[in-house]
């Protein structure tokens, strides 16, 4: 029952998450499935370490994927290369059941996802900007008739 109720909050959160929020909670499921797979290195289960890594292997495929190179220019580029950098040590632990890959990969992961949650608290501290639907709308002048109540 719990895992549902965490689930349902989790797709609740997902699907009303802005592209900033959606950022930072995959940052935060690749840092856990990456401690994850620490957790189960350790304990010797194989095939659970094997699903962590391959879980965060796919978040960081969803990251290279969610990346705007036209945009984001050269540091779109450095962090796809730094994501792809990071997808194949996740590999190279799995391969070779090591744990300092994993290690590297998990404080690479969670620095990045400070700085996106730095970069995120300042968004959201600046004013929204202004659009037509920010504002408030004009008062009607008392002499407008409307077709209900005339």
């Amino acid at each position: 029952m719990y895992r549902d109720a965490n689930n349902a909050y989790l797709e609740s959160r997902v699907l009303s998450a802005g592209p900033l929020e959606l950022v930072r909670l995959l940052y935060q499921a690749g840092t856990g499935a990456v401690r994850e797979a620490r957790r189960h290195l350790a304990a010797g289960e194989i095939a659970a370490r094997s699903r962590s890594i391959s879980k965060a292997c796919e978040i960081l495929m969803e990251l290279i994927g969610a990346l705007d190179r036209e945009r984001g220019g050269e540091i779109a580029e450095r962090l796809a290369a730094l994501y792809g950098y990071m997808y194949s040590r996740l590999l190279e632990a799995n391969l070779r059941q090591s744990d300092a890959p994993l290690a590297e990969v998990l404080g690479l992961m969670a620095t990045l996802g400070e700085g996106w949650d730095g970069a995120s608290r300042a968004s959201e501290s600046r004013p929204p900007a202004a659009t037509p639907w920010s504002q408030p709308m004009a008062a009607e002048p008392e002499s407008a008739c409307h077709a209900w109540s005339a």
